[in-house]
């Protein structure tokens, strides 16, 4: 029977180019793949080079109906219809395929060994088409139900976060109890280390916190978006003004850290979360598009789960507006390699620095040191390295310093000047640009502030840096010389945080210089539009030899309770 079937589908095929001809030959083969070489990427839903074309990546035997076809190829006969006939005949046949661009290696690398060692290039065919929608399909609809969300009443939007974190509460046993069946799958597999796990965990109190962080967001979504920035009269009856909106859709992707999936449900989200957390991934978005339906907006927020996934969307730059990782800086960088046209909002390292002063009190020293480290040392805003002054060493204060360090079982490294002092050393810091993100420190000498905050230059990452000490005109000078996002005068580095600057939550942390810096609240998604609104002016108007003049005027921003214009 299967040979027969064999022949009746040869049988339909006639060989009129070497697509058909390389189908045929494929299937009479019984090739594992055929690779059909065109001028363009793949398949595309229409001609190529015209509006809206998008690159098909799997095309499905079902979907013909969807395709318009151009013209023929510049360097073969048969044209892309073709080459599609002759693609779902040897699918068919049992043989699978992918169409290719086999003219240009400089944009597809070296195609066919890019495509035999499974590497995303050109269109895949497939018979069977998989269950639910397409990543396409996930970030049209968060696009489409986002922008309802962006014009829902601020009173609407504070009533969904309040859901959510009511949700929390009354659903906590529901979400202990998934987070248990990740952390036991975690613990069992044996491949995350420590940091991971103490982020991978859930707790009553972690709930309790992010409940609280959610009550934050809910009262900052009465004034965020729709808050009227500034408002200039540019002339009689023309009135310009500045207006908050949402940056558009977001792609946020996290290592082992569910509690991130709570942290921005004001605007669009495509959620990627490590795969360690899977079951508590899927309860905490049930949750997220139960308090969304409140209001129609259900499909806002989206969750895809596997890296191929995300590969496809970091090439989706003119439907996501944003990608935020939220893991460690190899996650960071690798999202940034990956991502074709859409800005990175990440951070690198978190190598934050405690300098004690030869004037600091030893009891804030003692107390800002140990939360620092040992809080939660798998933080990026914990101290990665402290440094002492020279003055320091070998007093009552260092030596409390070491005890408490001893004592909270944290791992000493000791920079190259240390060591010099010492004569014998714990082992030597192999490089002193490293983030631990474990009970584990460098510990490095510094003659004064000045040289604490050259070290901090070349060896820190921007992030969070702590000066300790009692002297203010050497605080001043810290505070103003170093140019990290965070910068902090006797206090814990762990405050570099979304939720205790007050910012509603912290969807993302960036030590870049444009845009939003340090911890990244509900402002930091914000971008702005202008509004004009006008009678009948045109700019010829305004000319030499028109009859109106610019008038640029400040009129004050006044805000109604709801956060949006005063109707005034």
């Amino acid at each position: 029977l299967k040979i027969r079937i064999s022949f009746l589908v040869l049988q339909v095929i006639s060989i009129k180019d070497n697509d058909s001809l390389a189908a045929r030959l494929a299937v009479e083969m019984k090739a594992d793949l055929l690779i059909l070489l065109s001028d363009v990427e793949g398949l595309y839903n229409s001609p190529p080079g015209t509006n809206d074309a998008k690159l098909i990546d799997i095309f499905y035997s079902g979907d013909q109906q969807s395709i318009t076809y151009g013209t023929k190829s510049r360097v073969g006969i048969g044209g892309m219809e073709a080459k599609v006939k002759a693609a779902l005949w040897a699918l068919q046949g049992g043989t699978s395929v992918v169409i290719a661009n086999g003219t240009n290696p400089k944009i597809t690398g070296q195609v066919i060994t890019d495509i035999v060692e499974g590497k995303k290039v050109g269109t895949f065919f497939s018979e069977v088409k998989p269950a639910g929608p397409s990543v396409e399909e996930q970030t049209e609809m968060a696009r489409n139900s986002g922008r309802i969300l962006a014009s829902l009443h601020p009173d609407q939007r504070s009533e969904i976060i309040c859901h959510l974190a009511e949700l929390l509460t009354e659903r906590k046993n529901e979400i202990l109890a998934a987070n248990k069946m990740d952390m036991k799958m975690a613990v069992s597999a044996g491949r995350l280390p420590s940091a991971m796990l103490k982020r991978l965990s859930l707790s009553s109190v972690k709930l309790s916190s992010l409940a609280v962080g959610l009550h934050q967001i809910a009262k900052a979504a009465q004034d965020s978006v729709g808050r009227v920035v500034r408002r200039t009269r540019v002339a009689p009856s023309l009135e310009l003004e500045q207006v908050t909106v949402p940056i558009g859709v977001l792609l946020v992707i996290f290592e082992a850290r569910p509690d991130c999936l709570k942290q921005s449900k004001l605007y669009p989200n495509i959620l990627k979360g490590g795969k360690e957390a899977a079951n508590t991934n899927r309860v905490l978005h049930q949750l997220t598009q139960e308090a969304l339906s409140l209001h129609g907006v259900r499909e806002a927020v989206q969750m895809v789960n596997t890296h191929e996934e995300v590969e496809d969307l970091c090439r989706l730059d003119k439907v996501i507006d944003l990608i935020v990782p939220r893991g460690s800086s190899q996650l960071v960088r690798d999202i940034q390699r990956a991502a074709k046209g859409i800005p990175v909002l990440g951070h690198s390292e978190g190598i934050c620095h405690v300098y004690v002063d030869a004037d600091a009190d030893v009891d804030k020293v003692i107390k800002i040191v140990r939360d620092s480290k040992c809080d939660y040392p798998a933080a990026c805003n914990s101290m990665e390295t402290l440094l002492i002054h020279r003055e320091i060493l070998r007093t009552p204060m260092f030596d409390k310093i070491i005890e408490m360090l001893r004592i909270e079982q944290v791992k000493i490294h000791s920079g190259p000047r240390f060591a010099s002092y010492l004569t014998f050393s714990p082992s030597e810091a192999s490089s002193l640009r490293t983030e631990y993100s474990d009970l584990e420190c460098c510990l490095e000498v510094v003659d004064g502030v000045e040289e604490a905050v050259e070290h901090i230059h070349k060896y820190g990452s921007s992030h969070t840096d702590v000066i300790v000490t009692e002297n203010k005109e050497t605080a001043e000078r810290f505070l103003q010389q170093l140019d990290s996002a965070c910068v902090f005068w006797n206090a814990s580095s762990r405050f570099a945080d979304g939720y205790r600057f007050g910012l509603g939550a912290e969807v993302g942390i960036s030590t870049a210089r444009i845009h939003a810096r340090g911890p990244v609240g509900l402002e930091g998604l914000l971008t702005t539009k202008w509004v004009l609104r006008g009678d009948g002016h045109t700019v010829a108007d305004f000319s030499e030899s028109g009859s109106r003049k610019y008038l640029h005027e400040n009129i004050p921003v006044e805000q109604n309770l709801t956060g949006h214009r005063d109707s005034n």
